[in-house]
């Protein structure tokens, strides 16, 4: 019994570290994973706030409708320069020149009056912003 459980726990370490070469693997080879994950029904950043989007953006534009005063309340899930598109995840212009996640071609924002993890308060503000959802 004994061997048998120290055979499985031996192959579970195994099957970590080849799951995490995977991983460093794609990393090396400028692909990359969702840069938000799902809680709740609905998306969230790295930071556990929830992700929004505007409906003056147009699906597929590839660039942001919301800029300068607009993106200091509704603040863009920004793309790092070695980010690369993801499934349904890819990167839009902005008009400053730095790049901003999208899920589904539409950009995504966090609101700036969400106070904490699970705030989601910005769905519906002036009937243009919703909640982001898989």
């Amino acid at each position: 019994m004994k061997k048998l459980a120290s055979l499985t726990l031996a192959a579970a370490v195994a099957a970590s570290a080849l799951l995490a070469g995977c991983e460093s693997m794609q990393s090396a080879m400028g692909m990359s994973s969702a840069p938000a994950k799902v809680a709740d029904g609905a998306w969230v950043g790295p930071n556990g706030m929830t992700l929004y989007t505007f409906d003056r953006d147009a699906m597929g534009a590839g660039k942001s409708a919301c800029n300068g005063p607009c993106a200091a309340n509704w603040p863009p899930l920004m793309a790092n320069a070695g980010d690369q598109a993801a499934g349904e995840w890819t990167i839009v212009a902005r008009d400053d020149g730095s790049r901003q996640w999208a899920f589904r071609g539409k950009p995504v924002y966090y609101w700036s009056k969400d106070a904490k993890a699970g705030d989601r308060t910005g769905d519906g503000f002036n009937n243009a912003w919703h909640i982001a959802r898989p």
